[in-house]
Parts: structure tokens; C-alpha cells; sequence
């Protein structure tokens, strides 16, 4: 099983009050993992990841979703995670890195596209960091029927219900999670990493792998804020609508309203608001 926190010793200091001095205690404490995983397409590392540990597999194929727009889990001849011990490295990526790389292998079918090499490591923060602008037309899934109405109750009770599936965020306090929900508010998949774009794409492998591309029934549920690449990334997904716990950028609400996605977003207890697909949400409490 993958190690997704690791405990560290860590000074816990109570400030008191004006002209009092502050407390300090040694206490253990979890701290998420971060690592490099690199995907290697027919022997050629084509892109290095920091992401937390944990569903590499789905995170890769959903990396690809995007990347290479594969429909299908039949468009990846292979798909096979394997751990690259460090005397085989040669990467100058620091001790703390080598000690835990690990590589997913990739042989797409005939006819696919393969994805353009990333020119260097992709951090946990960024996802379309040295990848050239993707256009959405070529990834986008022939139109369905969307899902919805949905409910202003669902869509107020998907954050909290990520939230209580948020096992490691719970004992660290620094992952994302993403998830895809039906419009009755049941979340079918959760994932967390320390990326935002890693999550999602953990939850389209996911779907990639299961068979559920394109997720025209479903909704993308995210815990933090909604930017370009998530929205794109919903797109390739087939996903309904997109709801969020903050806001998304302006780019994000464009591209949003111009694929059609209902996009919902600064979800607060009692108030939210709706920034496109205004028509597919039930006003009815």
C-alpha cells in the first residue's frame, strides 16, 4: 500500500496574548508525502509528476485523458507501475526524491496520440506547466445528455461529504481531493493529492479504467478552487457540471460556459454561487 503521510517531529508554539511569551512544544506530526512518479511511454520518460503517492495507475491514465484524449481503456496497451530503486537513477532530483521514485509504464494503442514530452518536472501546483495550450475541440465527447436538474440541498451537501471522505487531509491537513458524484448527491469516486489537477486526474482514471467516459451523469467535486486546467480537464472528462468549495478564475468560468458545464462554486453553509448552467439547477429547497 502506497505511504501517503510520514511523521516528522515539528515545534508546536502557542502565542497567548499581548506581552506574554509564546509556549513551545516538540510534538510528532504527519505531513503529506510528496514524490516524483514518472510515466514512460515505449521506454521514454515523457513527463515527471509530484504528486502524493497512492492510485498512480488511475493517475496516469487520467493524465492522459487529457494528454493524449484516449477514450477508452483499450487505447492503453499498458499500463504497469514499477519502483526504480536509487542506484539506477540518474536524475539530479535530491536524496529525499530518489529514495522513493517510481515509474508507470505506457504503450498506447494504434492511432492514438501520443502526448508531447513535458521539458521538465511538473510540480504538485501546476498542471499544464510546460505543455503546450490543448485544444479542447479534439478532446471534447460528442454531446449527451447532461445530468440535472440537480438540487440546490445536493449540490450544498457534495463539499462536506468530500470532506468526510478526506481521510489523510484529516491527519495532515495539506491534500486536495477531487470526486464525481451522481446529481443524488452519492459520490462514486474520491481521491486525494497534494495537486489539485493530480486529484482529478486520479478520479478520470478512475473512470477511464471503469468505464465510465465519457461521466455525462456525473458531477466533478473539487475542495478548492476552480482554474483553466480543471475545467479542461472536466471537459475531457465528459463530466455534467463542476462544484467547488472556492471560486474559479475568469478563464475557467469562460471555458466553462462555452462547453456547456454547469460550474458552482464559493460553497458556503446557506449560500453558493452558480457562475454558468444557471438552467440546470433545482431552485427548489
Amino acid at each position: 500500500m502506497a505511504v501517503m503521510s510520514d511523521r516528522r517531529r515539528v515545534t508546536r508554539v502557542a502565542v497567548p496574548g499581548a506581552g506574554e511569551p509564546a509556549t513551545c512544544i516538540e510534538q510528532g506530526d504527519e505531513l503529506t508525502v510528496e514524490a516524483p512518479l514518472s510515466l514512460v511511454l515505449d521506454g521514454e520518460v515523457i513527463a515527471t509528476l509530484m504528486r502524493t503517492p497512492g492510485n498512480d495507475v488511475e493517475l496516469a491514465a487520467g493524465w492522459l485523458v487529457v494528454e493524449s484524449g484516449v477514450r477508452t481503456a483499450a487505447d492503453i496497451e499498458t499500463l504497469r507501475q514499477c519502483h526504480v530503486e536509487p542506484d539506477e537513477l540518474t536524475e539530479d532530483l535530491g536524496e529525499a526524491a530518489r529514495r522513493r521514485m517510481d515509474q508507470v509504464h505506457l504503450t498506447l494503442a494504434p492511432g492514438v496520440r501520443p502526448p508531447r514530452p513535458r521539458a521538465w518536472v511538473t510540480g504538485a501546483a501546476c498542471g499544464v506547466c510546460s505543455a503546450d495550450v490543448l485544444d479542447l475541440r479534439s478532446l471534447r465527447w460528442p454531446t449527451a445528455s447532461a445530468a440535472g436538474p440537480v438540487s440546490v440541498a445536493v449540490l450544498q451537501s457534495l463539499p462536506d461529504a468530500l470532506r468526510e471522505r478526506q481521510r489523510v487531509f484529516a491527519r495532515t491537513g495539506s491534500l486536495h481531493a477531487a470526486a464525481l458524484a451522481s446529481v443524488q448527491g452519492e459520490l462514486i469516486v474520491v481521491r486525494e493529492d497534494v495537486g489539485r489537477h493530480n486529484a482529478v486526474d486520479k478520479v478520470a482514471g478512475w473512470a477511464l479504467l471503469n468505464s465510465r467516459l465519457p461521466a455525462s451523469q456525473l458531477l466533478l467535486v473539487v475542495s478548492g478552487r476552480v482554474s483553466f486546467e480543471i475545467v479542461q480537464k472536466a471537459v475531457a472528462s465528459g463530466v455534467s457540471g463542476i462544484v467547488a468549495v472556492s471560486a474559479p478564475s475568469d478563464l475557467a468560468v469562460d471555458l466553462a460556459e462555452e462547453h456547456d458545464l454547469l460550474l458552482v462554486g464559493m460553497m458556503r453553509s446557506g449560500r453558493m454561487n452558480v457562475y454558468t448552467g444557471r438552467n440546470r439547477v433545482d431552485m427548489t429547497v
